[in-house]
């Protein structure tokens, strides 16, 4: 059995502010899932805190790129550092956010060890990037792109490592039916992804079983899993920046995320995008505990 590590990573740096003159919320996610007890009922051990550079803006204007670039650089490299030192040691990281830009730490961390896949449990692709909109500015919605070797260059190629993922190592679950343009663009990559209405259809386990001998190839290392709580639907997760309709079920989320948590293969986990902000009695951090600790408890 391997040990679980809770490793706070608590960076709001890849979102846009809700509101002119706040800053985004799930800088708090750690913090809730704690008081939810996620560490004892894991029975995992203590990593404690990457403590994250402020969050400003400063006058960053749309059209410059990715705002708080250095910041997230600088955070990317420390993040992965910790992440790291405990893939090597054989530990199995539980990495709690955080927007997503934190994804490029895990990624970053698994390309200094060798070649790894990532299984993305989201609503949306986050695959902006400049070559499909002309909005780029918040990592948090483009990290796979990022990390894929898709942006500019101070994030993309952090110590000479571009790309951090290869296309025909990642693969999406629950990705929302109705982003045609972007599971165009994806379909043409060549990046398997898997829709709620492919979920409904084909059922959860067999989907993720498939989806899980597909990392279990001899030319991977191992495989990251990607959590973003915007994957469940807002009916039960209402507490995310962009609540999209009509998404996963607390049950599938788990019978998707449980067999690829269980695979040997597995090196880590990371949950972002809660935002405790807009969950004032805390019944969105119970549930999401809840899945994080019933899917790992198939390892």
């Amino acid at each position: 059995m391997r040990n679980f590590v809770v490793l706070d990573a608590p960076s709001n740096l890849g979102l846009r502010p809700p509101a002119p003159g706040t800053v985004p919320g799930c800088h708090k996610l750690a913090g809730a899932l704690r008081e939810q007890r996620i560490v004892r009922r894991l029975g995992a051990f203590e990593g404690g805190v990457v403590v994250p550079p402020r969050y400003d803006r400063g006058n960053w204007q749309e059209g410059d790129g990715v705002f708080n670039a250095d910041a997230i650089a600088a955070y990317t490299r420390r993040l992965a550092d910790r992440i790291e030192r405990h893939v090597r040691a054989g530990d199995f990281p539980v990495v709690l956010g955080g927007d997503c830009s934190i994804n490029l730490g895990a990624a970053l961390a698994l390309r200094r060890i060798g070649r790894y896949g990532l299984a993305v449990l989201d609503a949306s692709p986050d695959f902006r990037h400049p070559g499909n909109s002309d909005r780029i500015g918040a990592a948090g919605g483009e990290e796979v792109a990022l990390s894929t070797g898709r942006g500019q260059d101070d994030l993309t190629n952090l110590e000479g490592l571009k790309p951090y993922l290869r296309d025909e190592d990642v693969r999406y679950f629950g990705i929302r039916d109705c982003f045609e343009e972007d599971l165009a663009e994806l379909a043409d990559l060549k990046i398997p992804v898997i829709t709620v209405g492919d979920v409904r259809e084909r059922g959860a386990a067999p989907l993720a079983s498939t989806a899980r001998q597909a990392f279990e190839i001899p030319q991977l290392d191992g495989f990251w899993v990607h959590l973003d709580a915007d994957v469940l639907d807002p009916a039960v997760m209402p507490a995310v920046d962009s609540p999209d309709p009509d998404g996963l079920t607390p049950e599938e989320l788990v019978a998707l995320a449980g067999p690829l948590l269980a695979s040997p293969h597995c090196v880590g986990l990371n949950v972002t995008i809660y935002d405790p902000d807009l969950d004032p009695e805390g019944t969105a951090a119970a549930l999401l505990t809840d899945i994080v600790v019933s899917a790992l408890g198939q390892i």
